[in-house]
C-alpha cells in the first residue's frame, strides 16, 4: 500500500462495501460482503425483511455489525496495511433508523479488541431491526406532521420535502406512539450513516446536515432541528438526535478497538458519514447542470442547485460537498428488483438476453409503452403493471422483446417527466452521469440517452457512494480551509462518455413528456 491510504465505506440495503484508494486516488483495494449469502442466519431477501403487512420492511442492526467485522477480517487476512489509513468516511442507506439502548454508549467506548464487535454490541439496541427506505407503514405519522405544521408545502419548504413515509421522523414517531417504553428506553437515535461512523469512533456520531435532511426533521435552511417538526414526532427528540454537524466535519480519531485489533493507526481521522445518494454526488463529482442517475436497488435523479424550490415530489437535501449548496432528488423504489424480475421472466434470467431484446427493439418501441411496480412507487404514487399499446389503450401483456424495452423506456421516461416538473431542462450541455449496477450495460445507457436525448457518461467503478466516501475521507482533512471537493479530486479520472444519443429519436421522450 502507498504512502497513505483513505478509505470509503457503503453500508447499502444488499451488502457492505469498502474501497480504498491512495493519494493519487487510485483504488487500491476494494471488497464486500453480502448481506444474503455471506450472512445467511439472518434470512434476509434483498438485505432486508418484508413483514407480513408488506408495509413495514425492516434490516436486522447486528447484521450491519457483524458484516463490518467480516469485511475487516477478510482485510486483515489480504495483508492490508491499516496503519497507512489516514482517514475514513462513509455512507448509509438513507431515512434507515438505530435506536441504542441506555447505557450502549459505555458500553461502545469501551469495546474489549479481544471480541468482535457484533458481540459486543449484541444487547445494545432497544429496536433490534431497523425501518429502512423501502418501508412505508406511516401513512398516519406522515398525515399528523404535515397538518401539525401546516400542510405539506410548509413541510417542503421547512425541510425540503413533504411528509414521506420511509422519513426517518415519521419511523420515529411510529416507534413512540406503538412502543413508548421502547424509545423511552432509546438514549440515541442514529440514521443508518450516523450509526456506521459511531462503530468507527467508539462513540455516538452526530448526524451529517445532507442526510439529516432525509428525516422531515431538519430546518435545510438553518440546518438546524425544527422545533415543530420534532414536537410533532416525538418528545424529548432533539436530545436523542444530538447536534447536526457539517458533512465534511472532522468527528475525531479511529476508537483504540481499531488500532488495539486491526493495526489502524491512533492518528487516523472520521470524517463525518453521509447518506449513499449524497455520497454519491461526490464519488461522481457533480457539476453544475449535470444530472446523475443511480441505477441500484432504488433508482435516483439527482442534480446540484444553489437556490432550493422545494415542492410536493422530490426532495432537497443540503449538499455533502458545499454546506453553502443543495442537492435536488428523486427516488424510485422498482429499479432493479423490478429489472431483475423482469430479465427473469423475459430473457431467461439472462442480461445478455435482455441486452438483446434491447437491441432488437426500436427507439420508442413503436408506441408501446409500460409503467412496471412490484410495490408501491413514490414517484408517482401508483402500483401495479400498467400496459398501453400505441393507441394508448391499456393491454394485458407484450411480446418478451417489446415487455423488456417498454420497462427501460418506462422506468427513464417516468425519471425525465418528474425532473421537468421539478422545473429542469436538457440544456445543449447537459451531461447524464451514470451510475449503480445497471450502468455496466450499454444497452440500457443507450436507451437512457436517447429517451433524455443527451450523452451518458460512467465513472471508473459502479460503487459511487464508496468511492465518494473515500473522497470525502480526504477533503474532511483539509475542508476547514476552505479547499473544495474539486479541488481535491483533481487527479481522479474523468467520466468516461458512454453512449450519444441515437440519431432521429428525439421524440422517444419528447412526446410523451
Amino acid at each position: 500500500m502507498a504512502a497513505s491510504g483513505y478509505l470509503g465505506w457503503d453500508f447499502s440495503t444488499q451488502q457492505l462495501k469498502v474501497i480504498a484508494i491512495d493519494e493519487q486516488l487510485r483504488v487500491i483495494y476494494e471488497d464486500s460482503i453480502q448481506f444474503d449469502k455471506d450472512l445467511p442466519e439472518f434470512r434476509t431477501q434483498g438485505g432486508a425483511h418484508v413483514h407480513s403487512d408488506r408495509l413495514t420492511v425492516t434490516s436486522p442492526v447486528l447484521m450491519w455489525v457483524k458484516a463490518l467485522d467480516m469485511i475487516l477480517e477478510k482485510m486483515k487476512s489480504s495483508g492490508f496495511n491499516f496503519s497507512q489509513v489516514r482517514a475514513l468516511s462513509g455512507a448509509g442507506q438513507q431515512h434507515g433508523s438505530v435506536y441504542w439502548k441506555k447505557g450502549s454508549a459505555e458500553i461502545l467506548k469501551n469495546a474489549s479488541s479481544e471480541l468482535p464487535l457484533h458481540h459486543t454490541l449484541k444487547d445494545c439496541f432497544s429496536v433490534g431491526n431497523s425501518p429502512i427506505w423501502m418501508d412505508s407503514s406511516t401513512a398516519s405519522q406522515c398525515s399528523s406532521l404535515e397538518k401539525a405544521v401546516g400542510g405539506a408545502q410548509h413541510l417542503a419548504n421547512i425541510t425540503g420535502s413533504r411528509a414521506y413515509e420511509r422519513f426517518t421522523g415519521n419511523q420515529i414517531a411510529k416507534i413512540y406512539s406503538q412502543n413508548p417504553e421502547v424509545y423511552m428506553q432509546t438514549e440515541r437515535i442514529s440514521l443508518v450513516s450516523s450509526f456506521a461512523a459511531s462503530l468507527f469512533l467508539g462513540a455516538y456520531a452526530p448526524i451529517d446536515y445532507s442526510d439529516g435532511s432525509g428525516m422531515n426533521l431538519l430546518k435545510i435552511c438553518e440546518k438546524v432541528w425544527s422545533a415543530s417538526c420534532l414536537d410533532a414526532c416525538a418528545p424529548a427528540l432533539a436530545e436523542k438526535l444530538g447536534c447536526p454537524v457539517p458533512s465534511h466535519s472532522v468527528l475525531g480519531p479511529i476508537s483504540p478497538y481499531y488500532i488495539k485489533h486491526y493495526g489502524f493507526s491512533p492518528d487516523c481521522k472520521i470524517v463525518a458519514f453521509t447518506g449513499d445518494n449524497p455520497a454519491s454526488l461526490a464519488g461522481m463529482r457533480l457539476q453544475e447542470g449535470d444530472i446523475a442517475i443511480s441505477l441500484g436497488t432504488s433508482d435516483t435523479l439527482f442534480l446540484w442547485i444553489q437556490e432550493p424550490t422545494p415542492a410536493l415530489e422530490g426532495h432537497i437535501l443540503c449538499n455533502p460537498v458545499d454546506s453553502q449548496a443543495y442537492m435536488a432528488l428523486l427516488c424510485f423504489k422498482n429499479g432493479s428488483l423490478m429489472r431483475e424480475r423482469i430479465r427473469d421472466d423475459c430473457a431467461s434470467g439472462s442480461w445478455d438476453e435482455f441486452s438483446k431484446a434491447l437491441t432488437s427493439t426500436v427507439a420508442g418501441n413503436n408506441g408501446n409503452l409500460g409503467f412496471y411496480f412490484d410495490v408501491m412507487e413514490i414517484t408517482p404514487e401508483a402500483v401495479g403493471i400498467h400496459r398501453f399499446n400505441r393507441d394508448n389503450q391499456k393491454v394485458s401483456d407484450f411480446p418478451k422483446e417489446v415487455e423488456i424495452r417498454a420497462l427501460i423506456e418506462g422506468q427513464f421516461m417516468a425519471k425525465r417527466i418528474h425532473a421537468e416538473k421539478l422545473g429542469y431542462k436538457v440544456m445543449p450541455r447537459t451531461r447524464i452521469l451514470a451510475t449503480g449496477g445497471a450502468s455496466h450495460n450499454k444497452k440500457i445507457l443507450q436507451v437512457l440517452s436517447d429517451v433524455f436525448n443527451a450523452p451518458v457518461y460512467t465513472i471508473d467503478t459502479a460503487n459511487s457512494a464508496c468511492l465518494g466516501s473515500a473522497y470525502r475521507a480526504i477533503h474532511g482533512l483539509v475542508a476547514e480551509t476552505g479547499v473544495s471537493l474539486a479541488d481535491v479530486v483533481k487527479l481522479a479520472p474523468e467520466p468516461r462518455l458512454a453512449v450519444t444519443p441515437t440519431t432521429g429519436v428525439e421524440e422517444v421522450g419528447g412526446n410523451t413528456c
